[in-house]
């Protein structure tokens, strides 16, 4: 006689955890083994973090009120920074285009695409920090280094998203072009450029925010901006006018991420649509 309970209960059984082989341990052994040199190495202790936290408290009693003495060349140099992450993107987004022409597999040769694709990529893995150190190194300290610096992170950034936003364009719509004789270039300024310009105002918006933040921080190294005036507050312990320059970015971040937020909103019909 067949026990249906026994058979109901096998039936439903949840299923029983398996050992993992040995590989999986030993990962684990090691993951775990990173984890505490880890924090070996970065040198965590209880009275450290003590310490730094009643400085913290401190720094922050000294940095209220902000200091306002000296609030309108602050705003210039804010408005220097808006123009140096402005500028930086704009030449970044131009040199994107036209790499991402060449680097569009529909109108390109496969060598020259992957070549390009390639210097996209090696350019893109290098932080906006170290361009802005090579930058401020050649051309001197400044705005002009600056602007370059956000031009190359900005055509790293772009580059990858205009040439996959150019890739996305199907071939068979392209077969009525190249029937009736029209050229790669032709064929790019016909159909691939105008289906692809939502997602490229997409990806020069998140350019541009990020271009913002990139120049503040490449300000820290010489490449002029409100960066220095927050550099220079801080090495001289003047910590209520590091506290009105934080204050100037924060307001410069927020503006320029709800301008972006609003363009995006008024075409993303259109990018819905395409």
């Amino acid at each position: 006689m067949i026990n249906t309970s026994q058979g109901k209960a096998s039936a439903f059984s949840i299923p029983r955890f398996e050992k993992p082989p040995l590989l999986g341990w030993l990962l684990l052994v090691a993951v775990l083994t990173f984890l505490i040199g880890s924090f070996r190495t970065v040198e965590i202790a209880p009275e450290r973090v003590s310490r730094g936290f009643s400085r913290v408290l401190q720094i922050g009693r000294e940095m209220i009120p902000p200091r306002v003495d000296r609030i309108v060349p602050l705003i210039q140099q804010a408005l220097v920074t808006l123009q140096i992450a402005t500028l930086g993107t704009l030449i970044g987004i131009g040199v994107s285009l036209v790499a991402g022409n060449y680097a569009c597999r529909h109108v390109s040769h496969p060598y020259l695409t992957a070549s390009i694709r390639s210097f996209v990529a090696i350019v893109r893995t290098v932080p906006e920090l170290i361009w802005g150190l090579l930058f401020v190194a050649c051309f001197g300290l400044g705005p002009f280094a600056g602007v370059l610096a956000v031009a190359a992170d900005t055509f790293g950034f772009c580059g990858r998203f205009f040439t996959e936003a150019f890739d996305d364009v199907e071939d068979r719509e392209l077969e009525g072009l190249r029937g009736l004789g029209a050229t790669p270039f032709g064929q790019f300024l016909a159909l691939i450029l105008p289906q692809s310009i939502p997602n490229l105002v997409h990806t020069s918006l998140f350019a541009l925010e990020r271009s913002v933040r990139a120049s503040i921080v490449l300000g820290l190294v010489g490449a002029g901006g409100i960066g220095v005036e927050l550099d220079v507050a801080m090495r001289l312990f003047r910590y209520d006018e590091a506290s009105t320059v934080m204050l100037l970015i924060l307001v410069l971040v927020l503006l320029i991420e709800r301008i972006s937020e609003s363009v995006r909103r008024q075409i993303r019909p259109y990018s819905q649509a395409s």
